[in-house]
C-alpha cells in the first residue's frame, strides 16, 4: 500500500483512452436491400397509374342522397277541439297558405346586391395552426386611422411657447447683468500710475527687509522675515503682470 502522500504522486500520469472496437456490419445488407426492391408493392401510397372517369350521365342529382320513407296512410279526420285546448299529436297544421311577400325574390335581390362577407383579419401563432383575431390583440395600428393623427398635441405646442419665453427672459437676464458688471480698461496713465506705485511698495518692503538683523534667533524675527518675503513676491508677480500686458481690464463692484 503506497502512502497518501508521495513524490512519485507528483509525476503526470498519462491517460489511457479505451479503443473503440470497429462498428459493426452486416454482411447481408445488400441482400435484404435487393429482397425489399423486390417485394415492394407497386402504387400503394400514389394509387393506380390511371383512374377510370366517370361519365357525365351519372351526376349527383337533386335530394338523391335523402332517406326515404314509405307513404303513410290517411289518417282519420279527428273531432274539432275547443280553440284553447292543445292540439294532439296526429293533427296536422293548415298547409298551402302563401303570405303576399315573395321571400324567395327579396332573398335572390338582397344576395346579388349585397356587398360580399369580409374575412376575419386571424393570424397564426403555432405549427398546429391555432388561430386569433388580429384586431382585438394590439397588434393592428389603429392609431394611424384617427383624425388627429401626425398632429402635434395643443399642450406641446403650449408648453413649447412657454419653454421660448423662459429661455428668451432668461438671455436678457444675463445680457443685462453682464451689462452691469461690464470689465472697464485702464488707460496708459492709469497703467503708469499703478505700476509706478507697484514699484514704491516694492522699494519700502525691501528698504524694511534690509534693514533686518543678520543673526535672526527669535520666532517672531523669523515669522516678520517670512512676512516681508511673500510680500515682495506678490508685488514682483504683480509688476510683472502689468509689464507683460498692456491692455488691462477690471471689474466694475
Amino acid at each position: 500500500m503506497a502512502a497518501q502522500e508521495s513524490i512519485y504522486n507528483l509525476l503526470p500520469r498519462l491517460q489511457e483512452k479505451p479503443v473503440k472496437p470497429p462498428r459493426y456490419i452486416s454482411t447481408f445488407s445488400q441482400s435484404v436491400k435487393l429482397e425489399r426492391e423486390q417485394n415492394k408493392a407497386q402504387c400503394k401510397t400514389m394509387g393506380p397509374a390511371k383512374v377510370a372517369v366517370p361519365s357525365p350521365k351519372n351526376f349527383l342529382k337533386k335530394h338523391s342522397k335523402e332517406p326515404t320513407f314509405p307513404a303513410r296512410e290517411k289518417e282519420q279526420e279527428s273531432k274539432k277541439l275547443p280553440a284553447l285546448s292543445v292540439p294532439r299529436r296526429t293533427d296536422r297544421p293548415v298547409m298551402g297558405i302563401q303570405s303576399k311577400k315573395n321571400f324567395i325574390k327579396t332573398n335572390a335581390v338582397a344576395a346579388i346586391k349585397g356587398l360580399p362577407k369580409k374575412p376575419q383579419h386571424i393570424y397564426v401563432d403555432r405549427r398546429q395552426g391555432d388561430k386569433y383575431l388580429l384586431d382585438t390583440s394590439g397588434l393592428v395600428p389603429k392609431y394611424m386611422k384617427k383624425k388627429d393623427y401626425g398632429v402635434t398635441p395643443k399642450y406641446v405646442i403650449r408648453r413649447s411657447e412657454e419653454m421660448k419665453k423662459a429661455q428668451e427672459e432668461y438671455e436678457n437676464y444675463v445680457l443685462e447683468h453682464l451689462k452691469k458688471n461690464a470689465m472697464k480698461q485702464l488707460s496708459d496713465e492709469e497703467r503708469k500710475c499703478l505700476l509706478q506705485g507697484l514699484k514704491k511698495n516694492w522699494e519700502k518692503v525691501y528698504h524694511e527687509f534690509q534693514h533686518l538683523s543678520v543673526e535672526i534667533d527669535t520666532m517672531r524675527k523669523k515669522l516678520h522675515k517670512e512676512k516681508l518675503e511673500l510680500q515682495m513676491k506678490q508685488l514682483e508677480h504683480d509688476i510683472d503682470v502689468i509689464e507683460k500686458h498692456k491692455v488691462i481690464y477690471i471689474a466694475n463692484e
